[in-house]
């Protein structure tokens, strides 16, 4: 039977990652309560973060010249006052995260270590613990969620629906083991991560298929720019699930990428191993499509320490059995990162009265149409906080308690998705197989079956992408090769994806 939890006029939050934990201290001594369906830093993707928090802090850097690399590796689609605004805000997110104890790498005069990632001009990405930042930064956030007393966590608890009354929240359905409970509050937070596990080859954790995109969009929300997911050039090539992220990092050191026959073949691309993640992604999916196998090769970079520099990687390509310091590294791309999600405003609105989202599920337009690498843990921590200031400045109501559904919803599972998803969205898209794609996830989007929720997401992604008749930035399609000069950010809701799959139904059946 469903029980109804009184949340006392306290915002939720959905999602125990970087975007979340920060809004839930943010948020202090303000009541919050805290969802998340697996034990905090377990499931979620910043803990897996390699790379850091790029911030212009060096001499020779500031927010303009971020801005400028920002807007270029987004390749026409980023919302300029959007990211000049977050990006604006790097340096104070990053003393916010030390004043929580998170810590970052520092040189022997005791100055932050600033590294190089692909597309940035200068060095500006800050780390903890080498390649361990996103473990070190969930690792000093969850302690003090721990310690602050004012943040209730409910760790187990899957949100599932979202109980909306004249466009407003009222509460949110949360699955555990034992079954379904409400949790009444007129204030709510998604942040609950991307879509990877949407892909057969991902680098994010199989729970990590668009949950929070499906619990916006059966309410109705908005969303933006789905079409736009990155694939990581370099993820360990192997028949693990998921992937394991070789991080940018390592290229930016001088690693460089070879074939079997150890041929460097990105020696001709302007920019080589470090241009942009879509076109290093796309060399190598292109290159693998030709019967060859790619390495990362980090051999001959000049006073290179691989083991002492890259702690993390090194200790799990040597339980792959490979030694980075005198073997190529096995690499192939992975579905990475979501550009699109949640419509939201800067402060994290969305369409509906008292419900925020911040994060990889949110579509700020800060990324565009390809993230610049590390501008991702950096949006989470910087929306984080906004989405925080903005829910302090609403009215705390305390709900009366919705009325008592009783909820019927199998656990969420995407395995008969990721095929579908994989064969037609991934690195190089056409129109015919997206249009396969989306006669194959209607009736499972339609159904009540485990794959319902995340065939809903796929299917918005497959329409959307089906929609976007031109190549740009992580979206490219081969029967559109061509940048349109006209094209902007894209809108979609469910319904509009629903509907366009059956008029694609009715077309393929004449």
């Amino acid at each position: 039977m469903t029980s109804v939890i009184d949340t006392k006029g306290a915002a939720v939050i959905i999602g125990g990652g970087l975007a979340g934990l920060t809004a839930a201290l943010s948020l202090a001594p303000e009541p919050v309560v805290l969802l998340s369906k697996a034990p905090l830093g377990v499931e979620a993707s910043s803990p897996l973060a390699q790379g850091g928090i790029a911030a212009a802090l060096g001499p020779d850097d500031n927010a303009a010249l971020h801005l400028a690399d920002t807007i270029a590796a987004g390749d026409g689609l980023c919302d300029k006052a959007v990211a000049r605004a977050i990006l604006a805000a790097a340096p104070s997110a990053i003393e916010d995260l030390m004043r929580r104890g998170v810590p970052f790498d520092r040189d022997s005069q005791g100055r932050l270590t600033l590294g190089l990632e692909a597309a940035h001009s200068r060095h500006r990405i800050i780390h903890a613990s080498g390649d361990a930042s996103g473990r070190e930064i969930m690792r000093a956030l969850i302690c003090r969620i721990r310690e602050t007393p004012s943040i209730t966590v409910f760790e187990g608890f899957a949100a599932r629906r979202l109980i909306i009354e004249d466009n407003r929240l009222r509460g949110i359905a949360a699955q555990d083991e034992r079954g379904f409970a409400i949790f009444a509050t007129g204030r709510a937070v998604i942040a609950t991560g991307g879509t990877g596990g949407l892909f057969v080859h991902t680098t994010n954790p199989p729970g990590s298929w668009g949950q929070g995109l499906a619990l916006a969009a059966k309410a109705g929300v908005l969303m933006a720019d789905l079409e736009f997911v990155q694939f990581h050039p370099t993820a360990l090539d192997s028949d693990a699930f998921p992937l394991k992220l070789i991080s940018e990092t390592v290229r930016g050191e001088g690693a460089i990428l070879i074939d079997e026959r150890g041929e460097r073949f990105m020696a001709s691309t302007p920019s080589g191993e470090l241009a942009p993640r879509d076109i290093v992604a796309r060399a190598i999916w292109r290159h693998m499509a030709a019967g060859h196998r790619v390495f990362l090769d980090a051999r001959s970079v000049p006073d290179l320490d691989f083991a002492r520099r890259f702690p993390a990687i090194t200790a799990l390509c040597h339980r792959a059995g490979i030694d980075p310091a005198t073997q190529p590294i096995p690499v192939r791309p992975a579905a990475h990162y979501h550009m699109g999600g949640i419509e939201v405003d800067l402060a994290g609105r969305t369409s509906i009265e008292g419900l925020w989202a911040c994060g990889e599920c949110a579509s700020t337009g800060l990324h565009g149409a390809n993230r610049l690498a590390s501008n991702s843990l950096l949006e989470a921590a910087v929306c984080g906080r906004w989405v925080a200031e903005s829910i302090k400045g609403s009215p705390a109501r305390r709900e009366s308690k919705p009325q008592c559904q009783e909820f019927e919803l199998p656990a969420s599972d995407p395995a008969s998705v990721r095929r579908i998803v994989s064969r037609a969205a991934g690195v190089l898209r056409n129109g015919e197989d997206l249009k396969a794609a989306a006669s194959g996830l209607l009736p499972l989007a339609l159904g009540s079956g485990a794959a319902s929720d995340p065939a809903a997401v796929a299917l918005m992604i497959v329409i959307a992408a089906l929609r976007r008749e031109e190549s740009r930035g992580a979206h490219a399609r081969i029967d559109f090769p061509q940048r349109s000069a006209r094209a902007g950010r894209s809108k979609l809701s469910l319904r509009e994806a629903i509907a366009e799959a059956r008029e694609l139904a009715v077309e393929a059946a004449v």
